[in-house]
């Protein structure tokens, strides 16, 4: 038998993929080498699925750093307010929490994934899992189909690849669709982790000082070697025993991967700034004042207000400072320096934890071989990508599986339009 589309992967791009080109009315298989269907949406936003987010286009883009760009043209076929309304109109009721975070109501991921298991076989999708694909088959310049481990053919003349990059490889995404682009001729982009966890070296990291520490609201800056500040972020923070986790510290990590590649270095320099919402000056006058008026306290009482406790005795420790010292008796230089820290403390780190722990894949299929409208290879007429395999990354808040769900849907949409037309 011959499928209108066949589409390999049974992540958000795929199931997207799967429905868009059904609607159309062809036939439609969808393969996936496991033993399910959405495993890694079931596990998306802490088990609750953060599908979408509410954000403008503009802002969007502005979240997906890697090629965020290129989805001008798949978001003005399904952009986020059509996820929305795609999954409200399948009885996913949706909730806004904070920076635009779009949750189902039930606080369950498994009912965004139900949602969309439902509509394909309402649209008569056959699925096959436990079904690994060998290798994709072509002829000189479009797919003709693929073959099976197993040994059995398949036979389409439109392919949507949805097989997802490297990370999270417990739910299928072991980078199997790489070697099949490589095979119709793509370029790959160097593959990194990003939105993972740094590792540093800094003893105060390996003596694990400050080791569970979590703190809310600070900022935390990426620097070259130049001294050059290459991105910052604000929010929340954990010091781990193998370096530093946390939103921010996720965001920032595709530009200390990037930094330590470009300048062959060891190390990058990150800056903390424990309070990113007041300016320096007014910070320093601010405890001064309380200080002068309370002039028998010693300094880490002064700080307690203000800091973790945990986190004082280093700090004045490289300030130069007596934890004991009074305001009669502080050094200037001490003084300045305090607050230098509290200001930018720098923490040196020296890579990020491995691919496997990474939530996202950086790196992939070139998109200057890729038909943005469209999704389909610019090399293979009839082969289509979508979702992570592709070199497309963003800042966990919704942003990749928004590009997933959109890039799955246009790649869909278009294999099965194509597939008409060669009937007409």
């Amino acid at each position: 038998m011959t499928w209108d589309v066949i589409v390999i992967g049974g992540g958000p791009a795929g199931l997207m993929a799967s429905v868009a080109a059904a609607e159309q009315g062809v036939r439609v298989l969808l393969l996936d080498k496991g033993d399910k269907l959405g495993r890694k949406l079931a596990i998306s936003g802490g088990g609750r699925c953060n599908v979408t987010n509410n954000k403008e286009i503009g802002e969007i883009i502005r979240h997906i750093p890697g090629n965020g760009r290129f989805l001008h043209s798949p978001f003005a076929t399904f952009n986020n307010r059509d996820i929305i309304r795609f999954f409200e109109d399948l009885g996913v009721k949706l909730k806004e929490e904070d920076h635009g975070r779009m949750f189902p109501v039930s606080d369950s991921a498994q009912s965004v994934v139900e949602a969309l298991l439902r509509r394909i076989r309402e649209l008569g999708v056959k699925i096959r899992v436990h079904t690994p694909v060998s290798e994709l088959l072509f002829a000189p310049d479009r797919v003709t189909g693929l073959r099976l481990q197993s040994g059995e053919t398949l036979r389409t003349s439109n392919l949507v690849v949805a097989v997802g990059g490297k990370s999270v490889p417990h739910t299928g995404s072991t980078g199997d669709g790489y070697p099949w682009a490589k095979a119709a001729g793509h370029h790959i982009t160097e593959l990194f982790p990003t939105e993972v966890p740094l590792t540093s070296d800094e003893p105060f990291i390996r003596e694990r000082t400050w080791q569970g520490l979590s703190l809310r609201g600070v900022r935390l800056s990426v620097f070259n070697p130049k001294g050059k500040k290459l991105t910052e972020h604000t929010g929340d923070l954990l010091f781990t025993h193998f370096g530093l986790s946390g939103p921010i510290v996720l965001r920032c990590s595709q530009f200390v991967v990037k930094t330590l590649q470009q300048f062959a270095v060891d190390h990058v320099r990150l800056e903390l700034d424990w309070f990113p919402g007041e300016q320096g000056e007014k910070l320093r006058t601010r405890i001064r004042e309380e200080w002068k008026n309370h002039p028998k306290k010693s300094v880490k009482t002064i700080l307690k207000p203000h800091l973790p406790d945990r986190t004082i005795p280093l700090l004045l420790h490289r300030s130069g400072l007596d934890p004991e010292v009074t305001w009669n008796h502080v050094s200037k230089t001490g003084w300045e320096k305090l607050f230098q820290l509290l200001k930018a403390f720098p923490l040196q780190v020296n890579g990020t934890l491995p691919m496997e722990k990474a939530f996202v894949t950086g790196g992939g299929v070139h998109l200057k071989e890729i038909h943005p409208k469209t999704m389909e290879s610019k090399l293979k007429q009839g082969l289509y990508f979508a979702g992570e395999i592709l070199d497309i990354h963003g800042y966990t808040g919704g942003y990749n599986i928004t590009a997933a769900f959109s890039t799955g849907f246009t790649a869909g949409k278009h294999a099965a339009l194509q597939s008409l037309e060669r009937v007409r």
